[in-house]
C-alpha cells in the first residue's frame, strides 16, 4: 500500500490529474483504459458517474500492479470522502472547500485536494493541511495568476483546474501550478467512441507539462 507521502509524489511527479467524468459507467471505465494507454498515472473518476463507488473499487483493484493511481472526484461531503476511501480510492478531489473533508481524509492517511478560488480560501485550506489546492474554475483566470498567488503563499501547491487547455497548460506550469486537472479537454472524444484520440490527447498534455518544466 502506497503511503501518503508516495501518492503526493506521484501526482506531482506527472504533473496531470486526468478527470473522467460521464453518466455511463461503462463509458467511463472505457476511458479510463485510453487516458492510462496515454501514460497518465494519475486518473479522478468523478462521483457524478453512476455507482461511482463500485466503479472505484474495480478500478483501483485492476490499476494497483500498473502503476496508476486511481482518486475520486466531485466529493462534495465528508460521507461521500468516506465512501471513496473505503472503496480504494487513492485520493480525493472536492471542487469546493469543505472543511470535514479534509480533516476525514488526513484521519485515514489519503491526500485530499479541496477546490479554492481566492487566497482567503487558499489559505483556510492551507491551514486545514490540505495537500494540494484545486484552483478552479481556472478559466476565470489567465495562467499568471499562479505566480501572482504563490507570493505570499509559496508553500501553496495549486492544481489549476477547468479551463486548462493545450494551448495553456505549458503557461499555467511556468507561472507555478505544481499540477494541472484536466477532463473535457482530454476525454471529450470519448464519448463518440474514439478512444485513440483520449490517448492521444493525454500524451499530448504530458509532454507539454515535461516541455514547460524544463523550460522553468
Amino acid at each position: 500500500m502506497l503511503s501518503k507521502e508516495d501518492i503526493l509524489a506521484r501526482i506531482i511527479r506527472g504533473g496531470l490529474i486526468a478527470i473522467v467524468r460521464t453518466s455511463d459507467p461503462i463509458l467511463a471505465r472505457q476511458t479510463v483504459q485510453a487516458i492510462a494507454a496515454g501514460g497518465a498515472e494519475v486518473i479522478e473518476v468523478s462521483f457524478v458517474v453512476p455507482a461511482a463507488a463500485g466503479l472505484l473499487r474495480d478500478l483501483a483493484e485492476e490499476y494497483k500492479e500498473r502503476n496508476v493511481l486511481i482518486g475520486a472526484g466531485t466529493v462534495l461531503d465528508s460521507e461521500t470522502a468516506r465512501a471513496a476511501v473505503l472503496a480504494g480510492a487513492q485520493f480525493v478531489v472536492c471542487p469546493a472547500l469543505e472543511p470535514d473533508t479534509v480533516r476525514l481524509c488526513q484521519r485515514y492517511g489519503i491526500p485530499c485536494v479541496p477546490g479554492a478560488m481566492s487566497p482567503g480560501e487558499i489559505q483556510q485550506a492551507l491551514t486545514l493541511g490540505a495537500d494540494l489546492i484545486k484552483f478552479f474554475p481556472a478559466s476565470a483566470f489567465q495562467p499568471h495568476i499562479a505566480k501572482d498567488l504563490r507570493a505570499p503563499f509559496p508553500q501553496a501547491r495549486l492544481v489549476p483546474t477547468g479551463g486548462v487547455t493545450l494551448e495553456n497548460v505549458g503557461d499555467w506550469i511556468r507561472f507555478g501550478a505544481t499540477a494541472v486537472g484536466v477532463g473535457g479537454e482530454i476525454t471529450a472524444p470519448a464519448n463518440e467512441g474514439r478512444f485513440s484520440e483520449v490517448t492521444a490527447l493525454t500524451d499530448a498534455f504530458l509532454q507539454k507539462i515535461r516541455e514547460a518544466r524544463q523550460g522553468r
